[in-house]
């Protein structure tokens, strides 16, 4: 699909007061999941528990990609991942951001102190994927960090050849150890966040519930579109993700109803609220189904994990 500024603007058009439904009269009934209490016309889902594996592999890869920064992105692939790993599978997270969050959300790293990283992966030949892997206090959760020196990629790799399918090569010697890859990506379209889509089966969009999150789709849809017809044709959408979203706002169910309006089932039913307990996560290196296992946040991050995992193909990729 071809997708112009104008097309995702006009999808993406904020509804008026007057088209938004009393959410305490609630005609339109309850959604499924427990991270959000928005109504909306979609009808309800339920998604079974993952039946556990036999064996592992082939990985699907997944991107978490926006171009905004402070969506959710570090949030959502640590709590995904973790949350998948609950489920039996075996999930690698890539920090693929030279701000290195993720790495230090998961385990309280200190980025400066890596001695091989992401970037080492990339940039020498001598350096292993094994010799770059994390193992992290979570079963079946595994990480590859990421520092500042990511940031010197970038300009080293446009000198390269085939600079665009770096990352996929550095990590297709482990495909077949991990059912599920997530990799989270810097806030910009540059070539690191090129190389991911370029590697991935799918991709994710967290989408702040907020209007200022709406105005760079077009771009980012047009990037991925670029990318599909000319290094990835398998890559697809898998699913936008409504984060940080306030059901007691009218501008956040404005929003969010204006993002399922214009992404219809390509919008996961899970939505992700607001809440202090991430960032209380975040500064104790746990992601939130172990910092506060029984809460509404932990609680979405496993709903999310089931709706995505039902939504795979059933062959391989972790499903």
């Amino acid at each position: 699909m071809n997708w112009s500024e104008n097309d995702v603007a006009a999808k993406t058009a904020p509804v008026g007061e007057e088209d938004l439904v009393d959410p305490v009269t609630n005609p339109w009934g309850t959604t499924r999941n427990t991270g959000a209490d928005l109504h909306t016309t979609r009808p309800e889902r339920t998604y079974p528990e993952p039946e556990p594996l036999d064996e592992h592999g082939p990985a699907r890869i997944v991107a978490l990609c926006n171009q905004k920064g402070g969506v959710g992105k570090t949030t959502t692939t640590i709590n995904l991942g973790a949350a998948i790993a609950e489920c039996g599978r075996r999930v690698l997270l890539v920090d693929f951001d030279p701000q290195g969050a993720l790495s230090v959300g998961l385990g309280r790293l200190d980025p400066r102190e890596l001695d091989l990283t992401v970037y080492n992966l990339l940039m020498q030949r001598d350096v292993a994927v094994e010799d770059v892997l994390l193992k992290t206090d979570i079963e079946g959760l595994d990480l590859i960090p990421s520092n500042i020196d990511l940031s010197a990629a970038e300009v080293q790799l446009v000198g390269e050849v085939a600079r665009e399918q770096m990352l996929g090569r550095a990590l297709r010697p482990v495909i077949d150890d991990y059912d599920v890859v997530l990799i989270d990506c810097q806030p910009s379209l540059g070539l690191l966040t090129v190389n991911a889509l370029t590697a991935a089966d799918g991709v994710i969009v967290p989408l702040e519930c907020e209007f200022f999150a709406l105005r760079g789709v077009a771009l980012l849809m047009d990037t991925i579109q670029k990318v599909q017809e000319r290094l990835n044709e398998d890559l697809v959408i898998d699913g936008f993700l409504g984060t940080m979203y306030d059901p007691r706002t009218l501008h956040a169910r404005e929003v969010l109803s204006t993002i399922i309006d214009g992404f219809g089932d390509k919008v996961y039913g899970t939505v992700i609220n607001r809440t202090v307990r991430f960032p209380d996560a975040t500064v104790a290196g746990e992601p939130i189904t172990r910092f506060d296992s029984s809460s509404a946040g932990a609680n979405a991050y496993r709903d999310l994990a089931k709706e995505v995992l039902a939504r795979w193909p059933l062959s391989g990729h972790g499903a």
